[in-house]
């Protein structure tokens, strides 16, 4: 391909990317294929001869897109939002134009500079303690990771070689691979399923400890927990905090967990991955109360602020704690810049690493500080309509309270009639909704995902809820009425049998008492 075809083909393709973004709404957002699809459609061996890239691109539509889940559709209210944003698509063009791979700063200064800048940019804008920004005097910083699943590996990888040295400086005679094998980590049981993930990859057994009534991780639950594990002659080393969990988007108690980890310490790690990028707006910002307490805090941009995936923001109050655990050097990544700025293979899993500082950058020059926050702000009041809705309908009961923008809630009565509300919904791909568990009680995460989304999109969504709500019900009240009119014809039935019985025997004792 020239730079002539170039051209074509990546005109061609911007205009498919636009022309599917703004009738998205028009597609089902679930799509209806079965496993295994693609491969009867496509031919079982590469082409050996090139073909057009308007070919490929035709079938784009006709194989790729019937099997798409369709993540940033109006009528997509499952998991949490994926970012998404004409200037984080752009910018991700830019970064694969580009190509290169900036894991020191000599592989691409430019790649490096902008990722301290936009993450000085964005630690400012959440309200950050300055500790954990690149600008301050300290050995903190910012830096993109691909996921708040490698954040948390990563702190918990940090925290493991931070604990086994101070226990080793305690007690020289130690074997580090005893110390190691005692470490244990912490998290509240509606943590993410990464959170329990990590502790696998990282050999460290991840406590799932019990949360109150709104769902939050408590200090005497985790004080409690870290004494019993002393006593029982382990280490405690590594606790994730939650700020806005998967299932309730409910935030554990920074200012009763912070001093624990602080006065025990342990390395307190705050995944905020949906709901941290609502702290670009004041009025939020008392919800992460106690992050001055945190060796590390990420989010996610490309989950609530419109950055494509892949984006986890992550700061730590001590790089040199990332240096230790990841610093691995040959003579090849040596260069004669280094400690001057940061080399960013040293604070994360892989070594190469991509230009993902351009879509960042893109998103909030582009929006600015006033577009982010009315996006966030907007999002809220749609949740907030659907939540009027459920209230206007005696049918139905909100189960926890209203966080941020999720909305769960659930068909009164006993589970089975959410259970078909959710199978209905899933059977007819109108919008997609997703199941979570709160005190034995089955309910459905209703999310605002989609920067499209708009009134009338919540006013679809609960339109077909209440349709189905309507046919399960009828359905109900139709089967108890069928075996109403059972029980009664039995019953009748039965009665006339009893009466037969009793004629049958009213008849043997009258020609009894003729023979006597």
């Amino acid at each position: 391909m020239d730079a002539r075809q170039f051209e074509e083909f990546g005109k061609a393709v911007v205009d498919f990317i636009s022309d599917y973004t703004e009738n998205l709404r028009e597609r089902e957002v679930l799509p209806s294929v079965e496993p295994g699809y693609l491969s009867e459609l496509m031919p079982n061996e590469a082409p050996r001869q090139a073909e057009s890239w308007q070919d490929v691109l035709k079938d784009v539509e006709r194989l790729i897109l019937p099997g798409v889940t369709h993540w940033n559709s109006p009528h997509f209210h499952a998991y949490y939002p994926t970012g998404n944003s004409y200037p984080g698509i752009v910018g991700e063009m830019l970064s694969a134009g580009l190509g290169c791979i900036g894991f020191s700063w000599i592989s691409s200064p430019a790649c490096t500079e902008l990722e301290v800048v936009t993450m000085n940019w964005l630690g400012k804008l959440l309200g950050l303690p300055e500790e954990f920004l690149n600008c301050s005097d300290g050995p903190g910083g910012g830096v993109i990771q691909g996921s708040a699943s490698e954040a948390t590996l990563v702190g918990l990888l940090a925290a493991k070689e931070k604990t086994t040295r101070r226990i080793k400086t305690l007690y020289p005679d130690l074997d580090e691979g005893i110390i190691k094998a005692k470490l244990v980590a912490y998290a509240s049981d509606q943590s993410n399923s990464s959170v329990e993930k990590a502790g696998l990859l990282g050999s460290m057994p991840m406590r799932l400890l019990p949360t109150d009534d709104k769902c939050r991780l408590r200090g005497s639950t985790l004080l409690e927990a870290i004494k019993k594990d002393e006593e029982a002659g382990l280490i405690p080393c590594y606790v994730v905090a939650t700020l806005g969990t998967t299932g309730t988007c409910a935030f554990d108690v920074l200012d009763e967990l912070g001093p624990i980890c602080n006065e025990n310490n342990l390395w307190l790690h705050v995944d905020a991955a949906y709901a941290g990028a609502a702290f670009v707006c004041p009025e939020y910002r008392h919800l992460m109360s106690g992050v001055n307490y945190a060796d590390s805090f990420n989010f996610n941009p490309h989950k609530w602020l419109l950055v494509n995936f892949d984006c986890s923001a992550m700061w730590v109050k001590n790089a040199g704690c990332l240096i230790d655990a990841f610093n691995v050097d040959r003579i090849y990544l040596a260069h004669d810049k280094q400690g001057q700025a940061p080399d960013y293979r040293h604070w994360q899993i892989p070594l190469g690493r991509r230009f993902r500082a351009l879509k960042l950058w893109f998103v909030l020059r582009l929006y600015g500080t006033e577009g982010l926050q009315n996006h966030i702000r907007r999002t809220i009041r749609l949740a907030q309509q659907f939540e009027d809705f459920v209230k206007s309908d005696d049918r139905f009961e909100i189960v926890t309270e209203v966080s941020m923008g999720l909305v769960c809630f659930r068909m009164k009565g006993d589970n089975s009639l959410t259970k078909e509300l959710l199978d209905r919904l899933m059977k007819r791909k109108r919008i997609y909704t997703i199941a979570a568990n709160y005190k034995d009680q089955l309910i459905v995460r209703f999310v605002v995902c989609s920067r499209l989304c708009e009134e009338k999109d919540i006013e679809f969504a609960w339109n077909e809820i209440s349709s189905r709500a309507t046919e399960i019900l009828a359905s109900k009240n139709q089967t108890a009425k069928i075996n109403r009119n059972a029980g009664s014809a039995a019953a009748k039935e039965g009665g006339e049998i009893v009466a037969r019985i009793q004629g049958l025997k009213i008849d043997a004792k009258e020609n009894s008492q003729k023979i006597s």
